[in-house]
Parts: structure tokens; sequence; C-alpha cells
């Protein structure tokens, strides 16, 4: 087994590692990291969670001279999540030597961008339209780069980069390296590599035996008009663990988020209508545990690490082979258990069919027995944390008599009030503040109503506690 003292690396490099409790590369980490320390182009094809961002971050930081202010090093991913995660890989390795980076996505203001690429950054991660934006806008040149990643370059084209991609590369020098990360190849990706890398290093890590058998898959038939009670009977199973669901458009994965909110689910979503703050905000909550279901589109499929997701329920159908293998690949991280569900109408089995054939599984098609009173039997509450309570009672000591004795709301009030407000939050951030006591007005009534209209369908807490 290989191990990180194999290869020539800095002693501060090999100090951040030890800090990231990193101690032996993964496969692809063992092929790509010499080839890309010994200047070599390289394409590379391996297993979501496998560790691709540190198979090309340690040779980038390493190859990026620390004395010279410019933009030597860039790396291109098709999502901002995906950004905003390999940055924060990638500025634990470049600050141990001390290396500034720049993270250059959409939804962000241009100033605090134009002041990291202005102060020296020589590590710029970011989306192709964002990047091009800068370059056209003058704001930093690619005249002295030195390294170019392209990850989850197979995305970038289904998500149309492919001529912001071109544009870029154009611009920089010819004696640049390359490397491109990709879970499938393309003709597009045959292209770029003809066109822009020299002679590449091809790396094609098969997926470890027993990587499959980590992930318990499971397939469903349910009826259409169904779906809705076998997604809360498939929630309140986990016991408080987390879940991500995946659906197909924005407009479904948000109705569906307000549908569970309603019915006291504590809930978020992620897809492309979202502000960033919203999106950041959403990941945050979810990673932490504060909100226990993330529903989404496939801009969470591909790419995010986020550990420890207990089950991946597909509510639909995604459009491929492909993106099924990414959503499915969000559980069981790193050869850990994890749990696959299929939800299938009657329409979609013979498409799932076709598309577990593609794969090369065998997912059996069971049916699930639903409680007629599924849509009304209120969801576990969350552990409350145990500091919260001394928090309250010291917060009420401070407050006038009136108000202490203010009734409460109850619990599973409290849950859909919050999930509620994640989903209006980036609508009200957005619009213009001579409406905002008009508006103000209108979410506590809507607020009220919705806690209300919740209150007449779940169980008496009477009930519950006995």
């Amino acid at each position: 087994m290989p191990s990180f003292d194999d290869f020539l690396l800095q002693p501060t490099t090999r100090r951040a590692l030890a800090s990231m409790e990193i101690t032996e590369p993964t496969p692809v980490q063992a092929e790509a990291i010499p080839a890309l320390l010994a200047g070599k182009d390289l394409v590379g094809r391996s297993a979501t969670g496998s560790g691709k961002t540190l198979a090309y971050g340690i040779p980038l930081v390493e190859r990026v001279a620390r004395d010279k202010r410019a933009v030597q090093a860039l790396v291109l991913v098709p999502t901002r999540e995906l950004a905003i995660q390999v940055n924060t890989v990638l500025g634990k390795l470049a600050i141990s030597r001390r290396l500034a980076t720049a993270l250059l996505v959409g939804g962000r203001p241009y100033g605090n961008q134009i002041s990291s690429l202005r102060s020296g950054a020589q590590i710029v991660v970011g989306t192709p339209g964002r990047v091009q934006d800068h370059l056209d806008r003058g704001n930093f040149a690619l005249n002295q780069l030195r390294i170019c990643i392209l990850d989850e370059a197979d995305q970038m084209l289904d998500i149309g980069f492919a001529p912001a991609i071109e544009a870029i590369l154009a611009t920089t020098p010819d004696t640049r390296q390359m490397a491109l990360f990709s879970a499938t190849m393309p003709g597009w990706i045959a292209t770029l590599q003809e066109k822009f890398l020299s002679n590449p290093v091809n790396v094609d890590i098969p997926t470890a035996t027993g990587t499959e058998s980590s992930i318990e898959q499971i397939a469903y038939q349910v009826p259409q008009e169904q779906k809705m009670a076998a997604l809360c009977a498939l929630l309140r199973s986990t016991g408080g663990e987390s879940s991500l669901i995946f659906g197909k458009t924005k407009f479904g994965v948000e109705k569906l988020g307000k549908q569970l909110s309603r019915l006291g689910f504590t809930v978020g979503t992620l897809h492309g209508n979202k502000s960033q703050r919203a999106r950041e905000e959403v990941l945050t909550a979810f990673r932490q545990g504060r909100v226990q279901t993330l529903l989404a589109t496939n801009v969470a499929a591909r790419g995010l690490d986020i550990q420890g997701i207990y089950q991946v329920i597909n509510y639909e159908l995604p459009e491929s082979s492909d993106l099924f293998t990414h959503r499915v690949g969000r559980t069981g991280r790193m050869g850990r258990q994890g749990k696959a569900i299929t939800l299938l109408a009657p329409a979609e089995i013979s498409r799932w069919r076709r598309m577990a054939r593609s794969l090369g599984q065998t997912v059996v098609l069971q049916r699930l027995a639903l409680d007629e009173k599924a849509l009304t039997i209120p969801p576990p509450a969350l552990p409350e944390d145990p500091g919260t309570q001394e928090r309250e009672q010291e917060q009420a000591g401070k407050q006038p008599q009136r108000i202490r004795n203010r009734k409460l709301p109850a619990p599973d009030q409290k849950r859909a009030r919050f999930a509620q407000s994640e989903h209006d939050g980036a609508a009200v951030s957005g619009r213009k503040r001579r409406g905002a006591g008009k508006q103000s007005r209108f979410e506590r009534t809507t607020r009220r109503r919705e806690a209300q209209a919740f209150a007449a369908t779940a169980v008496p807490h009477s009930q519950e506690k006995a």
C-alpha cells in the first residue's frame, strides 16, 4: 500500500495532510499524484467519493510558486457548491504554503472576488461562466498559468459550459499543464483532449470490490397518488437520520418541500432558482443536522461531499443512468453503509428496468405497505440541544412578566415555521425595502394560518406523551 511518504512533497504539505487526518492515498491519488508532480497531462476517471480533489490538489499547490503574485493554477467545476467545496480543500493546503486562493462563482458580489484577484491570488477555483466574465472584464489574466484542472468535465458539457471552457483555455499558454477528471468520457472530452492536452497519462480506477455492497438498493412500486404517503413513511422510519431526496424540476422540488413542511418535517430545498446565500445556508444546516431532510434537483447529485447521509430517495427518476449513479453515490461515501431507495409509479417501471440493465444492477422491485394515516402522523422530533433549555430560561428571566407568561407554540409548529421560513428566505431578501412592512405582516399571517392548519391535523400532544 503506497503512502504519502512515497511522494516528493514539501514538509508544509505533509503537515497540512496530517492536520486533515489524511494518512494514506486512495487509488486515484496514488496514480494521479506522481504523474501530475512530474508535470504530465492527465485524464482521470474514478468513482464518486474516491478522493479526486486531493489527487489534483496536492500536485497543484506543489507546482505553484509562492513568490509570484499572479494566477498560476485554475480549477474549473460545474456548480457553485462544488467550487466552494474544492476551494475549502485547496485552501487548507494552500495556507500551509502561504499561497492565496480566489473563489469565482455566480450569486456572489464581484467586489470581494476582484479584491482577491488584485491581492495576488495564485490559485483560482470557479465555474466557467463567472471565470470567463472576469477574464472579459480584464480583472485577471491567464498568461502565467502553470496548471489547469477540469473537474467533473462531463457534467460541464451537460450544463452547456463547453464554449466557455474552450474560450478560457484559448487564453492560456501552450506550456501549461492540464488534467481532466470525468466520470464518463463523452465525445467532447476526446475533442478537448486532442486539442488542449499533450500525451496525457490515463488513470482509470475501476469501482473497488465491495463498494456496491455498502449501499443497500431498494425499489418500491407505488401508485402515483400514494407517492407522498410512501415518502412520509420512509422519512419517519429513519429514526432522526438524514435523508436526501431527488426530484427532477426546481418547481417540483419546491412544491414537495412545502408539502413536507406543512406535515411537520424540517426540510430544506436546493436548486438553481435559490440565491447563492440560501443555497449555502441550507447545505450548512443539512451538514450540521439542523435540517434533517434535503430536497434537491441534480445540482446536488455530483461532487458534493456530505458525510453521513443515511438514505437517498429518488422521488422521481433522473434522465439518465449516469445521473442515477451519481445520485446514489451521495450515500455510502468512501465505503460507509448507505441506503438508496427509488419510488416507482407504474408508468416508470419499464424505464427503470432499462436503466438498471444499463448499470448492470439487479434490484428486486418490491411493494411498500402504506398506513392510511401516513399523511397525518407527525414525524419524530429532532434531538434538542441540551443547552437550549438553559438559554431559554436565562433569557426568560430577563424578560418582562407579560412576555414570560405568553403561551409558546408547540414544537411541531415551530419546526413547520422554521422550514417555511427557509423556503421564503431567498424571495424575501430580494424584494425592495419599501414593501418590507407589508411583506412582514403577510408572512406573519401566512405562517400563523399554516401553523393552525397543521395543528388541526397533528396528533395532540397529550396523545403523543401517552
